[in-house]
C-alpha cells in the first residue's frame, strides 16, 4: 500500500467544495454507470477509474481521491484484501458498491466492518445513471464528511450475560427506540452488544439498501445476547428481541392492547429514505410516550431529528451520540440543533444510559 509516493506523484489540483471520487470496479459497464450517475453533480468529480485493487493503489497515490467506490468480486485481489490493506495503512472514506446477492450482502457487512462508511446496491445492466444517482451521490457526499482512522486490532465489546439489573421490572411496556445512517452497523453493534438477553423490546432503523438488512439482522444476532432479526409485519415487539427495519420498507409501531406490535409497509420516501427514522420515531412518540427511550446515532442528513423531539415531548429519555465519536456527525447533530436530546454521549456510554432510563421509568 502507498505510504510514502504521495510526493513523487506532484500536486494534486483540487477544487474548493468538490468531492474528488476515484471508482475501482472491474467492470466496465459499472464504471461507465457511476461515473455518468456523479458527474450530474457539480460537487463531485470522478477523477478517475480502475479496474482492480493493483491499478487502485497506484491511482491514489496518483489522484489523492477524497472518496474510493470499491467493488467486492475482483481480479488478482478481492476488496475485502484490498479494503483491509487500505485502512490499515492509506485510510480512506470508501463506499462499497455491491450487489443484491445474499452472498455478496453478507460480504458488504464484512466490508463495513473492515472500516468501508457505507454501502449500495449495485447497479444492474438494465439501470440507467438516473437510477442510481441519488443514493450514490448521497453516499459519497456522506462518506466525504466521515472521520475515518488507521485499523488497529481492538478489543471486541463484551455481550452482557445472564439478566440485566432491569430483571425486576416489567418491561413489557417499554420500548427502545435506534436510529442510524452512515456508520450505523458498527455504532448500533456496540450498542447492542452491551444489552442483555432480557433487554426491552427494541425497535431500528439502519439506512441500508433492500436485502442488506437480513444479512444485517442476522450479523447481530450472531453476536449479541438478545435475539436480533428482520422485522416482519406483525411481529410482537416483546423484551428481550430487537427488530430491524427491512429495507426500502417504513418500520412503524402501533399499541395493540397491553402489547407493541410493528408494522412493515411502503410509503412515500422520508429525508430521501425508506426506511426513515422519523417515520418509526414519529410512531414510537404517538404508541408509546413516556415508555420510550431512544438513541440517534451516526449519520449524514437531518432524519431522526423531528421524530426524536416528538419523542421528548412525549416523555420519552433520549440521547444523541456526541460528535466525537461519531463517523458523520449530521443526524444527531440535527437533533442537538432543536433540543430534541435529553443528552449528548459517547457511544460507549449510550447503551448504559438506555437501560438505565428504562429502570428509572415506571408508568
Amino acid at each position: 500500500m502507498p505510504n510514502g509516493g504521495a510526493a513523487a506523484a506532484g500536486a494534486v489540483t483540487r477544487t474548493p467544495g468538490v468531492v474528488r471520487v476515484l471508482i475501482v470496479d472491474d467492470s466496465a459497464l459499472v464504471r461507465r454507470i457511476l461515473s455518468e450517475a456523479l458527474a450530474q453533480y457539480p460537487d463531485i468529480e470522478v477523477v478517475g477509474t480502475a479496474t482492480d485493487p493493483y491499478v487502485a493503489r497506484e491511482r491514489i497515490v496518483q489522484l489523492r481521491p477524497d472518496v474510493v467506490t470499491l467493488d467486492i468480486e475482483m481480479p488478482r485481489m478481492d476488496g475485502l484484501s484490498f479494503l483491509s490493506k487500505l485502512m490499515r495503512h492509506f485510510p480512506l472514506p470508501v463506499v462499497v458498491v455491491s450487489s443484491l446477492a445474499p452472498k455478496n450482502s453478507e460480504t458488504a457487512l464484512r466490508a463495513l466492518a473492515l472500516g468501508a462508511v457505507d454501502v449500495i446496491a449495485k447497479p444492474g445492466s438494465s439501470l440507467a445513471a438516473g437510477d442510481i444517482a441519488d443514493e450514490l451521490v448521497r453516499a459519497v457526499r456522506a462518506a466525504s464528511h466521515a472521520r475515518v482512522v488507521k485499523r488497529t486490532a481492538a478489543a471486541e465489546v463484551p455481550v452482557v450475560p445472564g439478566r440485566s439489573a432491569i430483571a425486576s421490572l416489567n418491561a413489557t411496556n417499554k420500548i427502545i427506540a435506534l436510529g442510524a445512517s452512515t456508520g450505523g452497523t458498527q455504532a448500533l453493534e456496540q450498542v447492542l452488544r452491551r444489552f442483555p438477553v432480557d433487554a426491552p423490546g427494541t425497535v431500528i432503523v439502519q439506512h441500508m439498501p433492500e436485502h442488506f438488512t437480513l444479512s444485517f439482522a442476522n450479523r447481530l444476532n450472531s453476536v449479541c445476547a438478545m435475539r436480533v432479526q428482520e422485522a416482519k409485519d406483525g411481529d410482537y415487539v416483546v423484551p428481550g428481541l430487537a427488530l430491524v427495519a427491512p429495507g426500502g420498507k417504513h418500520l412503524v409501531l402501533q399499541a395493540s392492547g397491553a402489547r407493541w406490535v410493528a408494522r412493515v409497509k411502503d410509503g412515500p420516501k422520508v429525508h430521501h429514505q425508506r426506511p426513515a427514522v422519523d417515520v418509526l420515531f414519529q410512531s414510537v412518540a404517538r404508541s408509546a410516550g413516556r415508555n420510550a427511550v431512544g438513541a440517534l446515532l451516526t449519520g449524514m442528513g437531518s432524519d431522526g431529528a423531528k421524530g426524536m423531539l416528538a419523542m421528548r415531548e412525549a416523555g420519552a429519555y433520549t440521547v444523541a451520540q456526541n460528535e466525537e465519536t461519531c463517523i458523520v456527525y449530521g443526524m444527531p447533530r440535527e437533533a442537538v440543533k432543536i433540543d430534541a436530546a435529553v443528552e449528548v454521549l459517547p457511544l460507549d456510554r449510550i447503551a448504559d444510559a438506555l437501560l438505565q432510563a428504562v429502570a428509572a421509568t415506571r408508568v
